[in-house]
């Protein structure tokens, strides 16, 4: 097939930066599409003057899992448990199918205008980036990550790490579970991301497997001097399987908090918003027009 002109050269540009880690020996993602050319990368705003933030030495948790409805994850034992002892967003909602378009949401304000799983070239930035760039601790823990963060290895997929995406290369903050009970004793990060791998995460695995997964990984937390400072821990699901509307659970678990719920409608950069806020950053693409989750924390 003869490619336009245009075309033809985005295509070589992108397959340029792709022979460079090539050519030092660098192993690349199998598979690249190039990034939409007409979506700029998110901008940031001014957070609403009144947004609550976190005590010095509280951290914010992110965990996020996979594919399950909010019915069929709150059916589950210890995320039922843990939903009726803390707070629920009952009304919360995934904002695409597949998987990446809503990590990238969740780390940018943004899908890109991306409707599939494949590695996509995004530019620099992202939640990761901004933080960074605010002097604030982060670091994304993803269970079975190997040395290079844009290959897929055993059960790590690259689409369930969006930090993967932003300009291409693997930050040093993004890293295995290897550090993560040192760090929750220790110096934990102002802003943790926790990806399990495809079975813990219920992707590959029953919805009891995954909630079996957060039996064990929610109490270390819990007993975390930054979320015992205050911190807020959320839990949500990036997508439904496809039978409910993309209506997803989202739990928020936090020392100060008593049982509740909230209807108000919800999505994933509801989400970032509350992150941003939470931290004391500028809300990034389309979390600057969206609901913070502030009826739960």
């Amino acid at each position: 097939m003869i490619l336009g002109g245009v075309r033809h050269r985005r295509l070589l540009v992108v397959l340029a930066g792709l022979l460079v880690p090539a050519a030092c020996g660098q192993p690349v993602p199998a598979a690249v599409a190039a990034p939409p050319a007409t979506v700029p990368a998110p901008t940031e705003a001014p957070a609403p003057s009144a947004a609550p933030q976190l005590p010095g030495g509280a951290s914010v948790f992110v965990v996020v899992m996979e594919n399950h409805s909010s019915a069929q994850a709150l059916a589950q034992p210890y995320l039922a448990r843990l939903a009726g002892t803390y707070a629920l967003a009952t009304n919360y909602h995934a904002v695409a199918h597949p998987s990446l378009p809503n990590y990238l949401a969740l780390t940018s304000g943004s899908t890109f205008g991306i409707a599939d799983d494949s590695y996509h070239l995004l530019p620099a930035g992202g939640l990761g980036g901004q933080l960074t760039d605010h002097g604030m601790t982060w670091r994304a823990y993803m269970e079975g990550v190997g040395p290079d963060c844009r290959i897929d290895q055993g059960r790590y997929a690259v689409k369930h790490d969006p930090f993967a995406y932003y300009g291409g290369s693997c930050p040093p903050n993004v890293v295995s579970f290897a550090p993560l009970d040192a760090d929750l004793a220790g110096a934990t990060p102002r802003f943790a991301w926790i990806t399990p791998d495809l079975c813990h995460d219920g992707h590959d695995c029953s919805a009891r497997t995954a909630d079996d997964f957060l039996a064990g990984l929610v109490p270390r937390i819990m007993a975390s001097p930054s979320w015992a400072r205050g911190g807020v821990l959320f839990i949500t699901w990036d997508e439904d399987d496809g039978s409910n509307g993309n209506h997803v659970a989202t739990v928020v678990v936090s020392p100060q908090l008593l049982a509740h719920r909230s209807a108000r409608p919800y999505d994933h950069y509801s989400l970032l918003a509350t992150v941003e806020d939470l931290v004391g950053v500028p809300r990034l693409g389309a979390a600057a027009r969206a609901q913070a989750i502030d009826d739960l924390v």
